[in-house]
């Protein structure tokens, strides 16, 4: 459907606000960065910033909401490229500790935020039930393919996935000392030898 020009208008002042936001957070951080900066930075009035923003916490939800979603998109191009479960596992947690390792200085006030957010609104619980749905689709690919160890259902084996990558994320948001890519790949290689099918003796 085709957006009237008010909706256009709507969406691209929207898009300049949380650029603005971005660039100013890289710079000096999220805490220190005030409204009025973001505003002047957008080119905006204060009033239009808080018409689409009541606050800054949820201009960063809504950062936090855009995060989430890319994240389904990766966990999609590794369904879609890797050949085995195992590839795939691999693939999804380097993908992760390469991000986070190229991302600015406020990615991890960012994530932190991500973290607290993830079950706050509906429209927040509706993106972590996507992404626990596209990673049950992983570890039912591997289930299909014979690939995984019998005896445990794909939700359980799903939460276990889950569950590994959020531990993570939430070490890395509040440890400066976190070593995210060496656990990153630690953790894939347990979970791909933890899930899949046992060695024959």
């Amino acid at each position: 459907m085709d957006l009237s020009r008010r909706q256009r208008r709507k969406l691209e002042v929207r898009y300049r606000i949380l650029e603005a936001a971005i660039a100013l957070f890289d710079t000096q951080g999220i805490r220190e960065t005030k409204v009025s900066e973001i505003s002047t930075r957008a080119d905006v009035a204060q009033k239009t910033f808080f018409n689409h923003f009541p606050t800054k916490q949820h201009l960063l939800r809504a950062l936090a909401e855009d995060a989430l979603r890319q994240m389904l998109v990766d966990v999609e191009d590794v369904r879609k490229q890797g050949r085995t479960t195992e590839e795939r596992i691999e693939l999804f947690f380097s993908s992760l500790a390469v991000h986070a390792g190229e991302a600015g200085p406020m990615h991890r006030e960012l994530i932190t935020e991500l973290v607290h957010a993830l079950h706050d609104s509906q429209e927040e619980s509706e993106l972590v039930r996507r992404l626990h749905d596209a990673f049950a689709e992983i570890v039912s690919d591997g289930e299909l393919a014979g690939e995984l160890r019998p005896g445990h259902d794909v939700e359980t084996l799903t939460d276990v996935v889950l569950g590994t990558f959020y531990s993570l994320i939430f070490n890395w948001a509040h440890r400066d000392d976190f070593p995210l890519r060496e656990r990153a790949m630690a953790a894939a290689r347990f979970l791909a030898a933890a899930l899949g099918p046992e060695e024959p003796r």
